[in-house]
């Protein structure tokens, strides 16, 4: 494949890939988004060989570990050479304390946004964070509060660019008044249209604002490798959510066949099929691996052109507002600003 071109993110001046390397992966996480056990030693690797091919925009967060996926990275770009060669994303707002435990309660206010973004360039070991989003809305604390002291770090140069997670149109409005929004993050795949469906993406693009898309291949469910819900480990966190419990897996898995039949046709994986239909709709996708070999498979979706006929008829194997399960569990939807 050729050296992946770069694309603007948004209109505030940040230039990525057009597909990010997703790392939440690459460490454990206990009792959130965990899937299955990693290799320090390849998923350093993984990083390598993504900048070799021209992925160099990593997304962490600091829930990750939690602090633990940040460090990794640091070790990654440590051992690699300088920190300028890469473009780093990482989240706050999930609240860690000072023993370094999750509370699970949201904290976005300017107190906590600074001890944040200090705690997170410690673990980077760098002196700037490219793209700083709010992981999930804090409702005890007014978004423009939060954004407020998001922007002083900008002015202080400790953070370039700033973006917001899973939050309404509305949020988005009321937050980009404050400070010029570059990106906001969202789950986004064949499975997932959400934010097509309630106009954000519209809102998006009115304001100038970027769209990076986490979970693009369906939470691996894309991939192919899964045939039943007992395929998930014991400790596999996607056990919990409906759209991969009982007859709605199977619904699903009926639509994932539709899927690899057009790529089967088209000589490529069902993964870069997807890849390249969030491409299509003018995301930046960030699919999370930790392997080598899943990373050049999926940077190499960046060359794959969709026709208008294959966009329809992907279209018509999920159209917009097909209902394919809830995305989290009860909880985890409570968390979700709509």
């Amino acid at each position: 494949m050729t050296t992946l071109k770069k694309t603007k993110l948004g209109s505030q001046g940040l230039v990525v890939p057009p597909m990010g390397l997703g790392c939440m992966g690459m460490t454990q996480t206990a009792g959130a988004d965990t899937y299955g056990k990693a290799d320090e030693g390849e998923a350093i690797a993984t990083i390598h060989r993504s900048l070799e091919l021209g992925g160099n925009f990593l997304d962490t967060a600091d829930l990750y570990g939690p602090l633990a996926n940040e460090r990794l990275i640091a070790k990654a770009i440590q051992g690699k050479g300088k920190r300028d060669q890469y473009v780093i994303a990482t989240k706050f707002g999930f609240e860690i304390d000072d023993q370094e435990q999750m509370t699970w309660q949201f904290n976005g206010t300017p107190a906590y946004v600074r001890k944040a973004a200090e705690r997170s360039l410690r673990n980077l070991k760098t002196d700037y964070i490219d793209l700083y989003y709010l992981h999930r809305l804090d409702p005890n604390t007014p978004i423009e509060e939060t954004v407020g002291a998001m922007a002083e770090l900008v002015r202080e140069g400790k953070v370039r660019y700033l973006g917001l997670s899973e939050v309404s149109a509305a949020t988005i409005r009321k937050a980009h008044a404050v400070h010029p929004l570059t990106a906001i993050q969202t789950e986004y795949s064949l499975f997932e249209r959400t934010v097509e469906e309630v106009g954000i993406l519209d809102t998006l693009k009115e304001l100038g604002i970027g769209f990076v898309a986490y979970s693009p291949l369906g939470r691996g469910f894309i991939s192919g490798d899964l045939k039943s819900p007992d395929d998930f480990a014991e400790d596999d966190f996607r056990r919990g959510i409906p759209r991969f419990q009982g007859e709605q897996f199977y619904k699903n898995l009926v639509l994932l066949r539709a899927m690899e039949q057009l790529a089967q046709e088209k000589g490529i994986t069902t993964a870069q099929l997807a890849l390249a239909w969030t491409l299509a709709k003018g995301a930046v996708p960030i699919p999370g691996t930790k392997r080598r070999r899943y990373v050049e498979q999926n940077l190499a979706a960046a060359d794959v052109i969709l026709t208008p006929a294959e966009l329809d008829r992907l279209d018509e194997i999920v159209p917009l507002g097909h209902s394919t399960g809830a995305r989290y569990n009860e909880a985890g939807m409570q968390w979700i600003d709509q």
